[in-house]
């Protein structure tokens, strides 16, 4: 079952709204009913102890899994999540080598530590996914949680070895928030080849890795995982736009200041958490549940 929860105030990037001050007034009011009552607005849980988070972050981790095998991003034994313990927090919880991610349960996580040692579980983990993941939530305490996976249009930007092209409103999301490591060099089974992939995400949000796939992070397993998605999507659309304009078509560009502006709409913690919840709810319908145990 999940933890015992209650609501949490707002993080402050929810309160951010850019320059602008001509926020029109019926905007300014959708949290609200027409009698004057505050509505219900989800947010990321607090929580009566560590052990009910660290529960709560484990069934989000199952969850993201079963959405990704959804979403067709599963490939043989690549591709993996992770999420920080919330307790010993130089450790963190991933998927175990062989599991198919349609079938991953809480009780199939592997919690390993900061030298690759298994703490909890009884399968080896992805020696890539340790060498990627172990850097990331050593470099970026700010980040909870990273998701890697070889989807099929991922994989198709990223031989092109180039940031996206702010197109599309989904697109600004990833708006000077996301970096391209170049030199692929083979799988990766080392320290300092997941230290240079760290270095190209630097303090955003994606990397796409040239010749390989994507990489997300974020505060919650909820919010990279959403990122994940998006940036997969807004890939797609990337390349169907490409093949458009070789057809004689023009691509436009969101100029600077309504990218700058419309990202921070987009793309901050709370919304990607926040996005992830309906998929969550979905997965929760379509097992009874079955992946919580």
């Amino acid at each position: 079952m999940a933890p015992s929860v209650t609501a949490s105030d707002p993080k402050p990037e929810a309160n951010k709204i850019g320059k602008r001050s001509d926020i029109p007034p019926q905007l300014q009011v959708l949290g609200k009913t027409k009698d004057g009552r505050d509505l219900k607005v989800r947010r990321y849980p607090t929580f009566q102890s560590l052990e009910d988070e660290r529960v709560y972050r484990k069934q989000h981790l199952a969850a993201a899994f079963r959405l990704f095998a959804d979403r067709g991003f599963d490939e043989g034994v690549a591709g993996h999540i992770s999420v920080r313990d919330p307790i010993l927090t130089d450790h963190f919880w991933i998927n175990p080598l062989s599991a198919h991610f349609s079938l991953i349960k809480v009780s199939d996580l592997i919690l390993v530590d900061e030298d690759g040692l298994v703490v909890e579980g009884d399968e080896p983990i992805n020696a890539p996914a340790f060498a990627i993941h172990s850097e990331i939530h050593k470099a970026r305490p700010d980040v909870n949680a990273a998701c890697h996976a070889h989807s099929v249009a991922g994989k198709a930007f990223s031989c092109f070895g180039r940031e996206l092209e702010m197109i599309t409103q989904d697109a600004l999301r990833f708006y000077k928030s996301h970096g391209v490591y170049r030199d692929f060099k083979g799988v990766v089974l080392d320290r300092e080849e997941g230290q240079r992939i760290v270095a190209a995400l630097s303090g955003g949000k994606a990397v796409i890795l040239q010749n390989h796939g994507l990489l997300t992070v974020g505060e919650s397993v909820d919010e990279a995982a959403f990122w994940f998605i998006s940036l997969d999507k807004t890939c797609q659309a990337q390349l169907l736009a490409d093949a458009a304009s070789a057809a004689g078509y023009k691509k436009i560009i969101i100029d600077e200041e309504e990218a700058s502006y419309a990202a921070l709409q987009v793309g901050g913690p709370e919304k990607g958490w926040l996005a992830f919840q309906p998929y969550y709810d979905e997965q929760v319908a379509k097992t009874k549940g079955e992946f919580l145990l």
